[in-house]
């Protein structure tokens, strides 16, 4: 049976990540994807440029526009737009194409991969992970990242994440042309979308759009409404062809970390639940994960306890502030436009959040204070 220090599941952003983030530490890994290819990922692209300091590499050949201001909008008026102040403070990627470079730099650093492949079964075995696959051959590792998305099953399987994950429903496409966006703006469409919003991102040549719901799980399924949401912006019709995914959200204070095993980004839980941001805690979770494989393998610590402990630190004591804010704001919008978008500061603060420069904390507790205080009047 072969051996590697660490198998990761999923070869997408999170995996890619932590598997190059572990080869540059020195260590035999394993990709394991159970998909051929993606050429679309149904992702809006948008990242805080201060993440670029957890890659090892430099990604600006996947960076598609920079951002300069962001807008927002109530049923295609009551416009506020946030200028995004400093040195392109965020920036929309093409996903497909970041995941295949951090992919490709950490095969050159030695990774492997598998795919199409499944696993058919994960078992201990003498502390070591003994793992077989639907092609009858095992691999052995001492430890194991799960890094399969929203969708995982193995973060069930390991209880790794809440018991009973929370999901937003989003609808996604990519158009050609920007329509009305301009290229160096990204669009928040509020009011059409019933406990949730419509979002458009600019690509180099084309428009990546999406619309999500938040609470009680609403489904997108209103052409009428999808229809007035792709007019505004700027294009005639809602085109057929969309994806529709679950998007696994923050939902509390959970382990995602196990003896030798730990998940990552979307796996894991880490989803923003307000404005359903996946690539900053994707990438974020990954540098931790590999830092305390790290650590043990080096065996300056016993157990991955300390990776739960610092992922719930630095994200989830923002995510339990930006779950707060969603669920006042989603539940009355309209007032939640007015006070929480519309206020002189709001603006500033909102651009601080998407460049990573401020945390929902910093703000949630005025912001939900005044929701409730107008809906109490």
């Amino acid at each position: 049976m072969i051996r590697f220090d660490v198998v990761i599941i999923g070869g997408g952003l999170s995996g890619a990540s932590t598997a190059l983030n572990l080869t540059k530490k020195g260590y035999s890994v394993l990709i394991i994807e159970k998909e051929k290819s993606q050429d679309y990922k149904s992702c809006a692209g948008g990242m805080a440029s201060s993440m670029q300091r957890f890659l090892p590499l430099n990604i600006e050949d996947c960076i598609e526009s920079k951002i300069k201001n962001v807008e927002f909008r109530w049923k295609a008026a009551d416009n506020v737009t946030a200028d995004l102040t400093g040195e392109s403070p965020f920036w929309i990627v093409k996903r497909e194409k970041l995941d295949q470079l951090l992919l490709d730099e950490s095969l050159g650093n030695g990774a492997q991969i598998m795919r199409p492949l499944l696993i058919n079964k994960i078992i201990k075995k003498n502390d070591k992970w003994e793992i077989t696959f639907s092609n009858k051959k095992k691999y052995i590792t001492e430890f194991l990242v799960i890094a399969d998305g929203s969708q995982s099953k193995w973060a069930s399987y390991f209880n790794l994440g809440p018991r009973k994950p929370k999901f937003a429903n989003t609808i996604s496409l990519r158009l050609k042309g920007l329509g009305e966006i301009p290229r160096d703006a990204v669009r928040f469409e509020f009011g059409f979308i019933k406990y949730g919003f419509a979002w458009a991102f600019p690509l180099r040549e084309s428009l990546n759009i999406g619309l999500g719901t938040f609470i009680n799980n609403g489904l997108l399924e209103n052409q009428a409404i999808n229809k007035q949401v792709i007019r505004s912006f700027g294009f005639d019709d809602f085109p057929h062809k969309t994806i529709s995914k679950k998007l696994r959200i923050w939902n509390g204070f959970h382990s995602i970390n196990g003896d030798k095993v730990l998940a990552v980004g979307d796996a894991a839980s880490l989803c923003d639940p307000f404005l359903a941001e996946g690539i900053r805690p994707s990438l974020i979770s990954s540098f931790y994960a590999a830092e305390y494989i790290d650590q043990c393998l080096l065996g300056k610590v016993d157990n991955l306890n300390l990776y739960t402990k610092t992922i719930n630190n630095i994200w989830g004591e923002s995510m339990a502030w930006g779950r707060r804010i969603a669920q006042v704001f989603y539940r009355f919008p309209r007032t939640g436009y007015q006070l929480g978008v519309k206020r002189k500061t709001a603006p500033k603060r909102i651009a601080q959040i998407l460049s990573g420069e401020m945390s929902y904390e910093d703000i949630a507790k005025r912001v939900i204070m005044r929701l409730i205080t107008k809906r109490g009047t």
